[in-house]
């Protein structure tokens, strides 16, 4: 293979050496890696690439770096952060785009590459396969389990609408719902197409499902919808986002987006769906007229279910009343009985006047009969026998029981401890004293000791004056009788 440049063996050597009339400087690496980054830009500034993506991950910093590819090359691809937000669809190892923007190269490995600042699916075929392997992946977690699915609330006060507060749909619902039945609507206003529009409406329902249950806002119905247009108009409601909130949603949602062939898969994950926004707004609400139909129908029949027993008392009591006799009819027999027992009474006493009259004329009173019947009663009280034990054992057993209260009341008189040293105080009436302050309100005592009575002084007048009037000696103890032998004392000694 002849060489570019001719090379003279004389000049060849160990160190490169300038040769005479070369004014080319040899050029480092970098030098090359930037004339080369240079040269591929300028020719390269901005291109258009159909090809599959591979490889696809997300660095920390948010940049997106892949591989485009087809059947024969491949070709390195980065997609800066600032780019990537802006992506109305997430890109998947498989997916058929077009990258639009430059080539350029990495010097830090000799590679050139594509800086993409947009990209696309490369047509509907591959929007739908996207659509189809992300429904898939989100069956498989479960998201669209027809177990997962709440009733809807049968009366709502407060329903949330997920849309934009400008389109023809809000205005749709207003309408149904205050023909069926006015209810409260609370708006988030939304984007429902465009860059920015999954993470409005992810945001919104999710802002719904975080109010708590005092909030005056927070609905007991969220509606998400849209009107109708194509698979790109309609895509942020398939974004996954939007899907993950609507699924997490705590309250129960319809799901109205787009028109009656039209489907996402937000429409999936909610609770309902719905053909359009109309039909949603009659999924939330009854009609009030048939409710108010029905609960007058229910209080009809309640109604007739309450008078209808009373009619059919009212039948059956006038039936039986009609069988019933007369009173007249029912007294007659018993008037008819009182009759006879009345002249039945009247004849019993006229016959019983008569025999006793007879009686009367056939007793005879005279003296022998008298004597007669004297004679038998004083044999009937001679035969009656009167004995001594009769009276002499009660006597005999109440001596003993007045024996027994005695010598009780000797045990119990205050004076008997008197003879084991003790002293009972008394005031001038003769009470006892058990207490100081008792004894402090007169201004002498009787101290009663065994063999007699001590009248002492308190030294406490009794008027305040401050001097204590004279003792007075206290009453000799009057001296007790002699009981007769065999014969109790009376109860004046008990206490005397």
């Amino acid at each position: 293979m002849a060489a570019d440049f001719p090379i003279n063996s004389e000049e060849e050597g160990l160190v490169a050496k300038r040769r005479p009339g070369d004014n080319a400087e040899p050029l480092s690496v970098s030098e090359i890696s930037n004339i080369l980054k240079r040269t591929v830009e300028d020719r390269f500034g901005f291109v258009r690439l159909r090809g599959e993506l591979s490889g696809v991950k997300r660095a920390a910093s948010g940049h997106l770096y892949a591989a485009l590819k087809d059947e024969k090359a491949v070709i390195d691809a980065v997609m800066w952060r600032g780019n990537t937000q802006r992506l109305p669809f997430n890109p998947e190892d498989g997916l058929e785009v077009v990258a639009s923007g430059k080539l350029t190269t990495y010097p830090g490995r000799s590679k050139y590459q594509i800086v993409i600042e947009r990209m696309e699916l490369a047509g509907e075929g591959a929007l739908l396969a996207l659509l189809e392997k992300t429904r898939a992946r989100l069956a498989a977690e479960g998201l669209f389990d027809e177990q997962r699915k709440r009733p809807l609330p049968f009366l709502p006060r407060t329903i949330g609408v997920v849309t934009s507060p400008t389109g023809a749909v809000i205005r749709d619902i207003l309408h149904r719902l205050a023909d069926r039945f006015p209810s409260r609507v609370v708006v988030w206003p939304v984007l429902v197409q465009g860059q920015g529009a999954a993470a409005q409406v992810a945001g919104a329902v999710r802002g719904f499902s975080a109010m708590t249950e005092g909030h005056p806002d927070r609905p007991d119905l969220v509606i998400v919808a849209r009107g109708g247009g194509s698979i790109e108009d309609l895509w942020s409601f398939n974004e996954e986002e939007v899907v993950r909130a609507v699924a997490e949603c705590a309250i129960p949602t319809i799901c109205a987006v787009g028109h009656e062939t039209d489907t996402t898969l937000a429409d999936y994950a909610a609770d309902r769906r719905a053909p359009t926004p109309t039909a949603a707004a009659e999924m939330a609400v009854p009609v009030r007229a048939e409710l108010a139909a029905g609960l007058a129908d229910f209080g009809a029949r309640s109604r007739r279910a309450i008078i209808r027993p009373v009619q059919l008392g009212r039948e059956r009591l006038a039936a039986r009343t009609e069988r019933l006799p007369s009173p007249e009819a029912l007294l007659q027999p018993q008037a008819q009985k009182l009759d006879d027992l009345a002249e039945r009474l009247k004849r019993g006493l006229q016959d019983r006047t008569a025999q006793g009259r007879e009686r009367l004329g056939n007793l005879r009173l005279s003296p022998g009969v008298l004597q007669g019947r004297l004679r038998e009663a004083r044999g009937r009280l001679d035969a009656v026998r009167l004995s001594p034990t009769l009276i002499t054992r009660p006597i005999g057993e109440g001596r003993e029981r007045l024996d027994a209260l005695w010598r009780l009341a000797q045990q119990l008189h205050p004076d008997r401890p008197l003879a084991r040293g003790y002293v009972r105080v008394t005031g001038p009436d003769g009470r006892t004293l058990t207490g100081k302050a008792d004894a402090a309100k007169y201004p002498a005592l009787t101290l009663k000791f065994r063999d007699g009575d001590l009248a002492v002084s308190t030294g406490e007048p009794a008027d305040g004056s401050g001097s204590a009037p004279p003792s007075r000696p206290a009453p000799a103890p009057a001296r007790r009788k002699p009981a007769s032998k065999g014969t109790p004392p009376t109860q004046d000694d008990l206490f005397g």
